[in-house]
């Protein structure tokens, strides 16, 4: 048995990520002891004017500490004591008709990483008690996170709204060994996913054939969530960074972009490959698109080379410019500047215009980062992460190069930037659409883990897609 099963048998640590949170409270403000730390999952809710209910998705930071994915569910942390106690709700006999038993308190303390578990309807004497044993108590919560029925109860407490969230935010940046398990796990589903979408484009006549092919093999491996929406762009449509149709017809498209990921027990991948359709269905990069593989892949390569904790993300940005614009000057769609006179400019910008990553846990784009969307710097507005990466955090490394007509052809205008893009070089690339090359990334001391295995080589990829 593999290292990550033997993790992923035990129970997720969430009294751990109680401690860790409450340390971090305590470095950064003076917190009591005589204080709990109280949070709300995620209610059910129905859909508006029906009774059907909306797909259920628990808030983060419930289940950071909890590992509880149930709806309608509470916690208690009491600091002093170090106890976790887990609120589900009471058991309804008419809801046991539709839906049959649901978790009960004695399962609970053994599912999930708790020293208790109540009912609902025992909060209230829950916390009379704890004011009773605490003189002056000191509840940590979320705004505007309590339920009415509760509000009068915690009114009669002393209660801070300003500190809990951004507490947990900053503690999920970095991850245990039971985390990267999961990110490990979904990644390894998603692998499976990437596979079977090459293995479906020479019968496939749309993009939504392809997604299609994904959310299948997702849910053969159990994975019934996606992390997020998934991207499957073909032609020029792979030029939208964050493409969401889906549902164009294939022919004639040169390669389709796929960025999407599995989400596995709360936890997220998110993994983007570039195939070739070949056109006419042949299954290989024409010469404009493999060279424009071949940089990317480059581009990141580069940025993998500096990866390490402490090091500033900026960096790592910058590098993968770097290397952009020395491969579109080597390809003649730049020209007329040294690279450093191509950089100054931010001529690069119209063709890689994201940022490199951003941080990956339970969200897609997880919490931190520190992002500053107003940066006058347009080379480094968008990214999602500034300053220096942390060891044990888990980022995206995704460069790209991309024939977008609504971000290039202002470049092509504008009288201090158009002399640097031969236009005629230019015209053979809009239909590669664009590149984009991704994965998840465990950030250690000394350099970092890839935990994305999925197809990205050229050989490779043709190979799958032809059968072989």
């Amino acid at each position: 048995m593999e290292l990550q099963d033997r993790i992923l048998e035990g129970k997720y640590p969430a009294k751990d990520h109680c401690a860790k949170v409450v340390a971090y409270l305590k470095s950064k403000h003076r917190v009591s002891s005589d204080s709990i730390l109280y949070l709300e999952g995620q209610k059910s809710i129905l859909l508006e004017d029906s009774d059907e209910a909306q797909p259920f998705r628990q808030r983060r930071s419930f289940f950071y500490l909890s590992g509880c994915a149930l709806p309608d569910c509470h916690l208690t942390y009491n600091i002093s004591t170090a106890s976790l106690t887990l609120f589900i709700p009471p058991l309804r006999p008419d809801s046991v008709i539709w839906s049959g038993l649901p978790l009960l308190p004695p399962d609970a303390v053994k599912e999930y990483d708790i020293d208790a578990c109540l009912t609902t309807s025992e909060l209230p004497t829950h916390f009379s008690q704890f004011r009773n044993q605490n003189p002056k108590p000191t509840l940590y919560l979320k705004t505007d996170a309590v339920t009415a029925e509760l509000s009068s109860i915690v009114a009669a407490l002393s209660t801070d709204s300003s500190l809990l969230q951004s507490a947990i935010d900053e503690c999920r940046i970095t991850k245990d060994a039971y985390e990267i398990a999961l990110l490990r796990h979904a990644n390894a589903i998603s692998t499976r996913a990437h596979t079977a979408v090459l293995r479906a484009i020479p019968a496939a006549r749309n993009e939504q054939d392809l997604e299609a092919a994904f959310i299948a093999s997702c849910i053969t491996s159990g994975a019934k969530n996606q992390a997020y929406h998934g991207i499957f762009g073909s032609g020029e449509n792979a030029a939208t960074l964050h493409y969401q149709h889906n549902d164009q017809a294939l022919t004639g498209r040169k390669n389709i972009l796929v960025d999407a990921g599995a989400e596995w027990n709360c936890y997220c991948s998110d993994v983007t490959r570039t195939a070739p359709l070949g056109g006419g269905g042949g299954g290989t990069f024409d010469a404009e698109s493999r060279q424009i593989y071949e940089l990317v892949m480059e581009m990141q390569e580069a940025a993998f080379a500096l990866l390490k904790a402490g090091v500033e993300w900026e960096t790592l940005h910058l590098r993968a410019h770097q290397v952009a614009v020395a491969g579109l000057l080597r390809l003649g769609i730049l020209r007329n500047g040294t690279p450093e006179e191509l950089l100054r400019e931010r001529v690069s910008v119209a063709f890689f215009p994201h940022g490199l990553g951003h941080y990956l846990g339970m969200d897609t784009h997880d919490t931190g980062g520190g992002a500053d969307y107003a940066d006058p710097d347009r080379m480094f507005r968008y990214l999602r992460i500034r300053g220096r990466v942390p060891e044990g955090s888990v980022v995206t490394v995704e460069p790209g190069v991309y024939f977008c007509r609504f971000i290039v052809e202002p470049y092509l205008k504008d009288e201090r930037t158009k002399r640097f893009i031969d236009e005629r070089v230019l015209e053979r690339y809009w239909d590669v659409g664009g590149v984009r090359i991704e994965d998840d990334v465990w950030v250690t001391k000394d350099g970092y883990e890839n935990l994305t295995t999925a197809p990205k080589g050229i050989e490779e990829m043709e190979r799958i897609i032809a059968g072989k």
